[in-house]
């Protein structure tokens, strides 16, 4: 399997995590709603809904491949996960963090509706996704939720992408080294990715040496992912990428790129990509999908 047929079965997957997100947004919609719940729910759907490559869940099946898992709790979890993801896009977008206008091709949350309403969506979202996790009418036991629900928060919260975040904007115009911009990354765009992976791995059973190695297959992923799109956004193309390019630069963010330049930031992904990749030498030939996944983020173009 390459990379152009991990892209297929990427947007095949985006399509049923798609329909569930739509039913679980579909929770908070009834006849009684007053004019501005209807508003939230629908600033809501904008930052959801009808966009994004929908890597994480796609991550949380690549995963679940390596054993047994219950395609309808891939689902659930992935969704859960990817509502975490679109809760922290309406954040960074918003003036007091990255003050981005567009979003996937589209007005960012904050403008389309306003400050006000995108900072209670994004919370909103956030809120949804624990219940979606926490919820009895998807396939795992009370301990597996559990287990789930604790590990999605410590994904997003001080110790994952919240803090990652709280690091990014601290460097701004700073010099960090690459130790420091590691850790960054790791937080803010590594965290929830090698949870999606975990989950994924815990849902078909694994634990042990197999589990660690998923979870340091994830971290590896994690750091290519936010290495590549460093890189697209110096020297990608904005209406590929649905959003303005060259903010990093412009803001002075920390990142591999401005540190090594982009032939070294070009070398450390490569050299992330080969580090993951032998990973997955430890889980057998059921790591195909995740080999193949690890490709596309390299290769993408958006």
């Amino acid at each position: 399997m390459n990379a152009a047929e991990a892209a297929r079965l990427l947007a095949e997957h985006g399509r049923l995590v798609e329909a569930e997100l739509e039913a679980l947004l579909g929770w908070l919609e009834g006849p009684q709603s007053l004019a501005a719940e209807r508003r939230l729910v629908a600033a809501m759907r904008h930052a959801t809904l009808g966009g994004g490559k929908r890597l994480r869940p796609f991550l949380v099946r690549a995963a679940a491949a390596l054993g047994p898992a219950e395609p309808a709790a891939v689902l659930r979890v992935g969704a859960a996960i990817e509502l975490v993801h679109a809760y922290s896009l309406v954040h960074d977008d918003l003036p007091a963090m990255d003050d981005s206008p567009t979003r996937r091709g589209r007005p960012s949350c904050h403008v389309a509706f306003d400050e006000a309403t995108a900072i209670l969506a994004g919370d909103a979202l956030q809120a949804l996704a624990f219940e979606a996790l926490a919820r009895t009418d998807w396939p795992a036991d009370a301990e597996q939720r559990a287990e789930l629900v604790a590990g999605l928060a410590r994904a997003a919260g001080a110790r994952g992408m919240c803090g990652g975040q709280a690091l990014d904007l601290a460097a701004e115009g700073a010099g960090l080294d690459e130790a420091g911009i590691g850790r960054l990354q790791a937080l803010k765009t590594g965290a929830l990715l090698a949870f999606a992976c975990e989950a994924g791995a815990r849902l078909a059973g694994l634990a042990g040496e197999a589990l660690a190695a998923v979870l340091a297959f994830g971290r590896g992923l994690g750091l290519a992912f936010q290495i590549k799109d460093d890189l697209l956004d110096a020297t990608g193309s904005a209406s590929l990428l649905g959003k303005p390019t060259g903010a990093d630069a412009a803001r002075g963010k920390a990142t591999f790129l401005r540190l090594f330049g982009e032939a070294g930031a070009r070398a450390r992904l490569e050299a992330v990509r080969a580090e993951a990749s032998g990973v997955l030498d430890k889980l057998g030939p059921e790591a195909l999908l995740l080999r193949a996944t690890l490709d596309l983020v390299v290769e993408r173009q958006s």
